[in-house]
């Protein structure tokens, strides 16, 4: 519409059933347009809520191990972690240690690093293997996908009349 003073557009607003609503207070002179603000603010909660439900929460799922842990029993642990990372969750691996596996823990920092060389390809470590108290922890995240990498959706077939 241009350069309307502000009583002539309240005016055409009012005509029109609308509201006149400022856009831009800084410019000068400021900025106003007419429409129906109660719409635009019905439309704005709806597109959050819509965003909202499309979010995905990251949740911290952990892996307990033993230092001494036998090869099947790792498998099934590295299994569920290397499914958590591809649901798109963190992973947070933890061995835990005994009386006197307290000495050795050279042996639990092995087992975390065979479970980081399985999982390398779909996670980053997102904290190194630490000792906290009898337990030695190593958080895993999974790495962002890029647009090449993220799954494709099934392609719909057409269907015949």
């Amino acid at each position: 519409m241009g350069i309307v003073p502000t009583h002539e557009a309240l005016r055409i607003a009012r005509e029109r059933g609308l509201d006149l609503v400022e856009v831009a207070a800084q410019a000068r002179p400021p900025v106003c347009r007419i429409m129906d603000y109660s719409k635009w603010k019905y439309e704005q909660a709806k597109r959050a809520r819509e965003a909202r439900k499309k979010q995905k929460t990251q949740d911290v799922k952990e892996v307990k191990m033993r230092p001494t842990i036998d090869q099947h029993d790792f498998d099934v642990r590295a299994r569920a972690a290397e499914r958590f990372l591809r649901e798109g969750d963190k992973v947070k691996a933890t061995i835990m240690f005994r009386g006197r596996e307290m000495a050795h823990i050279e042996n639990g920092q092995r087992v975390l690093e065979r479970l980081l060389e399985r999982v390398k390809d779909i996670c980053i470590v997102e904290r190194a293997p630490k000792i906290e108290g009898r337990n030695m922890t190593m958080v895993l995240s999974p790495r962002p996908q890029t647009g090449a990498q993220a799954p494709k959706p099934p392609a719909e077939t057409p269907k015949e009349a």
